[in-house]
């Protein structure tokens, strides 16, 4: 256990071996993806579904941080399970190279579901999905130097205006910004630790260039 010596100092062996029946999907491996497959792809979970039919273009590079300029043309999932099994070993890492409709009727068994898509008719999928195996999912989206975040359990997403939107410019480090908040729900989520569920967190720097967080309540069922 001299790997997790940091986390089992946080919640103890036994949270950390609990991590190990727990499994999870990842729903795009872009951005928020692969900064997410980073962070919880090593520290301990059981099992990780990685999904994303698309390939590493050349722009997505700066701030898609599984890929270098040698995995040009590859298949993100594929390249960040890779980048996962040199982290750590001892997991076991799924890849589907196909969307999510294809992948929501392989009734996959998850404990969580992390969004990591740029698609908010893709996240309304996500959330019918979840509310139909009964599982939790996490929200994340960024834009620019703002993101927001939400951990869906009783909430329905359908309170989003359901729109197909092409994101504005968006600079690296907000993305990992916004992935660093979801992987701290999932981490905390999936250890039995407390979390606020059904609350939209909008994170944003202001034209000052201070960092700032709203948080809302969202409608339940």
């Amino acid at each position: 256990m001299d790997y997790f010596k940091r986390q089992i100092e946080l919640w103890g062996e036994q949270k950390q071996h609990s991590l190990k029946q727990k499994k999870i999907a990842i729903i795009g491996c872009g951005g928020l993806g692969s900064s997410l497959a980073l962070s919880l792809g090593s520290s301990g979970i059981g099992e990780i579904d990685l999904v994303d039919f698309d390939k590493v273009a050349f722009h997505n590079i700066h701030r898609q941080i599984t890929f270098s300029l040698a995995n040009e043309n590859e298949y993100k999932s594929l390249v960040t399970k890779k980048v996962l099994q040199k982290r750590f070993a001892d997991i076991k890492i799924n890849s589907f190279e196909i969307d999510f409709l294809e992948y929501s009727k392989k009734n996959r068994n998850v404990d969580l579901i992390l969004d990591a898509t740029d698609n908010l008719a893709v996240r309304g999928l996500i959330d019918k999905f979840s509310k139909s195996q009964k599982t939790p999912w996490i929200y994340g989206s960024v834009e620019e130097f703002n993101g927001q975040v939400c951990f869906f359990d009783k909430s329905n997403f359908g309170a989003f205006q359901i729109t197909d939107k092409t994101p504005a410019g968006i600079a690296s480090p907000m993305v990992m910004n916004i992935a660093s908040f979801q992987a701290n729900l999932a981490i905390r989520y999936l250890v039995d630790l407390p979390v606020k569920k059904d609350k939209l967190y909008y994170l944003f720097f202001d034209k000052f260039g201070e960092f700032k967080m709203q948080s809302f309540k969202m409608p339940t069922d």
